[in-house]
């Protein structure tokens, strides 16, 4: 059971609060926390994003179960707010069901946990809920899943806003285009929230909002912080005390807390910003460079299929990558516009959204897959002020200052995580029947020779 937050503030002013399913490492609790709420509890899954929810979230409860074990009663236990009315239930369950990267299938079992997050919804009795997946759940046969989902929210009692709509984060001041569906709901008796107004055109698009400025780019986003590869510690480490930073944009200076405003309705973390973190080096071949410097901005390297990054542009979509079931475990980071290399984890933070005192795991392929899961904060922001502003909610600054988590819990893998939860680790072990074997470098420059021969 977690403290009350904020205590002598709760007799005149109490915050709303809000709970997190399918949290993962917290792009949505930290975007809802800006804006407003206290997030008091987070239920995920993976033992290793619940360490690094924790170290980001020391105030929240983590639930490391699945939702399919869980009742609103236990979630209610677990937070310590007793029948205090819950503002509202956010999360996006998994999407591999959906996604129109994979295997399209409205029958995967996956989907199962969409009617769970109903289901959790109407047993908290909660007044809204803010459900996000992938844009795939909007076309061909899966709007037939979304319009069941529709009315099983009504038949426990809650409208949902429609037509249903997919948020673009670049839209959000985010400099990554990032599409996710978004619905939003409320019970009957409350007022529905309406959809949050862009505020920002993607600078790389050919059609743009009159009337909207553009939002950041990469360049904005990623020019102040220097080079990883001068940095021969983070060979081993994923952080650096000391680092120079260089001047930042409008946007870098809101992600480096350079001003209170930069914290929005959120808690302030007391941290260090002179260390560098998550930033740890990626050792690439002289084959490898090569070609990504071979590579135009804006363009694919054909080889990796690694996106280069344009620095008058925005990132494409961050993906979380394959795990071991796959054959190997992948975070395909795209190329850095100025380096002969994939940007480092923080880099990446840095094009969600995510402030530098957010840590993520110190192993590339963790941290990787923490913000490609994970729903930009500053697009989560908007969506969550937008419900607030339904629910007449007016948001204040916390007076209260938090002591981020141990280090330690950025550090552990899947077994000890587990262990420290007290959970079961899930399996995470390559399955050899699936894994295709790692093509050499040497032999992938061999082909591409021989491609390029058989061209011309």
């Amino acid at each position: 059971m977690n403290k009350s937050i904020d205590e002598p503030r709760r007799k005149t002013a109490v915050r709303p609060i809000a709970i997190d399913l399918f949290a993962g490492a917290g792009g949505l609790s930290l975007g809802f926390e800006q804006a407003g709420f206290d997030i008091v509890a987070a239920v995920e899954i993976d033992p290793v994003h619940c360490a690094i929810h924790r170290f980001n979230f020391p105030q929240t409860a983590i639930i490391p179960k699945s939702v399919t074990v869980l009742s609103g009663h236990e979630i209610r236990e677990t937070a310590g707010i007793g029948n205090r009315e819950v503002d509202c239930v956010f999360g996006g369950p998994p999407c591999q069901g959906f996604s129109m990267i994979g295997q399209r299938t409205i029958d995967d079992p996956r989907n199962n946990l969409v009617k769970e997050f109903v289901r959790i919804v109407s047993e908290l009795d909660a007044k809204t809920f803010v459900f996000e997946n992938v844009k795939g759940l909007t076309v061909g046969k899966h709007k037939e899943f979304l319009s069941e989902l529709v009315e099983e929210f009504r038949t426990v009692g809650y409208q949902v806003r429609l037509k249903w709509k997919v948020l673009n984060a670049a839209h959000y001041g985010v400099p990554q285009s990032r599409e996710r569906l978004i619905l939003l709901g409320a019970k009957k008796n409350v007022p529905l929230p309406e959809y949050p107004s862009e505020i920002s055109n993607n600078p790389s698009a050919k059609h743009k909002i009159i009337g909207l400025p553009d939002g950041p780019t990469c360049a904005e986003a990623l020019d102040d912080l220097p080079d990883a590869d001068l940095f021969p510690t983070l060979t081993n480490n994923d952080a650096v005390i000391g680092a120079i930073l260089g001047k930042p944009s409008a946007y870098a200076s809101e992600l480096r807390c350079l001003t209170n405003d930069a914290w929005h309705f959120g808690y302030v973390r007391n941290w260090n910003p002179r260390v560098l973190t998550s930033s740890a080096r990626t050792a690439h071949t002289d084959i490898s460079k090569r070609r990504f410097s071979e590579t135009a901005p804006g363009s694919v390297e054909p080889i990796s299929r690694f996106f280069r990054l344009s620095p008058q542009g925005v990132s494409n979509t961050l993906r979380a990558g394959t795990d071991g079931s796959r054959g190997a475990f992948t975070s395909p980071r795209p190329i850095h516009y100025k380096y002969q290399r994939c940007i480092t984890v923080r880099e990446m933070a840095r094009l969600h959204g995510f402030p530098d005192w957010f840590r993520l795991h110190s192993t590339k392929w963790h941290g990787a897959r923490q913000i490609g899961n994970s729903v930009p904060p500053p697009m989560a922001r908007a969506i969550a002020s937008a419900v607030l502003k339904a629910l007449d909610i007016t948001p204040f600054k916390p007076e209260r200052t938090l002591k981020l988590g141990d280090e330690r819990l950025l550090t552990l893998e899947m077994s000890k995580a587990a262990e420290l939860l007290g959970v079961k680790a899930p399996n995470h072990r390559r399955d050899r029947k699936s894994g295709a074997k790692k093509r050499k470098q040497t032999d992938i420059e061999e082909a591409r020779i021989l491609g390029l021969s058989a061209n011309g």
